[in-house]
């Protein structure tokens, strides 16, 4: 009988064990946001900091606050007005940390030759360059390179994975 009793108690403990952990996970998903870990939700306190904050000036910074990639239409290397605005932001983040070299990478979607997305990448790198160079970046502080379509974003062969995969990509590096 002592036996039946300690099985009980054990089953009972593992089960309340079991609700704790539950109710752990679910007030952690709250606290988080919708973003989860790493993801866009964060844990802001009220005065907009938190465990997540970037430091202002670091890469995340840039990547977080600013916005690393500007987008393209099809075949087309023209900056746009979405992406002059977020080249507007990068102007102003680099033109405040001097200290940073960068490269731009231009990329493009799967469709053309290699050939052809190489040179459609550099163009849309060298466009992005001389946007940020005509808001007062120093041109020394670019590097551009072309991908072409050898680095994807997104793998499916449709508009929703081509329009993330034409873009150019500013790459902090010196510091």
């Amino acid at each position: 009988m002592s036996s039946g009793l300690s099985v009980r108690k054990i089953s009972f403990a593992g089960l309340m064990v079991a609700a704790l952990l539950g109710a752990g996970c679910a007030n952690q998903s709250k606290m988080l946001g919708a973003g989860g870990l790493g993801g866009a939700g964060g844990m802001g306190g009220m005065n907009g900091g938190g465990a997540g904050a970037a430091t202002p000036g670091s890469a995340q910074d840039f990547q977080v606050n600013v916005g690393d990639r500007v987008f393209f239409n099809t075949d087309e290397s023209s900056v746009n007005s979405q992406a002059a605005g977020i080249l507007d932001r990068q102007a102003e983040w680099l033109n405040r940390y001097r200290q940073y070299t960068f490269t731009i990478e231009g990329h493009a979607d799967e469709r053309g030759t290699r050939e052809y997305n190489i040179g459609l990448g550099a163009r849309r790198a060298n466009a992005a360059r001389d946007y940020l160079v005509s808001r007062g970046v120093a041109a020394g502080r670019i590097r551009v390179v072309s991908y072409g379509k050898e680095r994807p974003v997104a793998l499916c062969s449709d508009n929703s994975c081509w329009s993330q995969n034409r873009r150019a990509v500013t790459v902090l590096s010196g510091r």
